[in-house]
């Protein structure tokens, strides 16, 4: 993990507030959060990861919460909490910005290495679990948006196993073959 300091929070609903000037412009810096009324405000996965990583001291009425402790508390808000918190943290660990994504059904935005802060998100990233089912008229409205907008959709499958493998993915397009299913039905 990259140089992140220790830091503290404080739980609240699910989501972490950083209040300390220092540590919010470090994790500023480093792509984490969102800064709302001058105080830091992590999403769960990022709180997840920091716990994760011990780079966060987690508190909730001065009770100190776990990585066990937010995960289920997460998991009564959204039941994908363990397949977002996996997809963030291998995109985190092999050194891309990660942000909540912004509609369209995608996941995350996923910044080039090195360009976070100067340019826009590169990636959108769909996170599915192996052996989930997706339909191919919802993904393909997916595709074509965010192609649209200059992004390239990549869908993240965990496995059983918890790894993680991307595939790219392109504008497709599904054609009805009248004259081959009229063929195959022919006496």
């Amino acid at each position: 993990m990259d140089e992140t300091p220790l830091v503290e929070g404080e739980l609240i609903s699910d989501q972490t507030r950083i209040s300390n000037k220092e540590m919010i412009h470090e994790l500023e810096l480093k792509g984490y959060g969102e800064i709302e009324n001058g105080k830091l405000t992590l999403k769960f996965f990022e709180s997840l990861y920091l716990l994760y990583s011990d780079k966060l001291i987690l508190k909730k009425a001065k009770k100190k919460i776990n990585f066990d402790g937010l995960m289920s508390i997460c998991q009564k808000h959204d039941p994908e909490t363990l397949t977002k918190f996996l997809i963030y943290r291998d995109l985190r660990n092999r050194g891309y910005v990660v942000k909540d994504g912004f509609g369209f059904g995608s996941d995350f935005r996923v910044y080039e290495r090195g360009h976070f802060g100067e340019k826009g998100a590169k990636f959108l990233i769909f996170g599915l679990n192996e052996g989930q089912q997706e339909k191919m008229g919802n993904l393909q409205k997916k595709i074509e948006q965010i192609t649209q907008m200059g992004k390239e959709p990549i869908i993240a499958v965990i496995e059983r196993r918890g790894e993680v493998i991307y595939y790219k993915i392109n504008r497709m397009n599904f054609y009805e073959n009248k004259n081959r299913v009229e063929k195959s039905f022919q006496i």
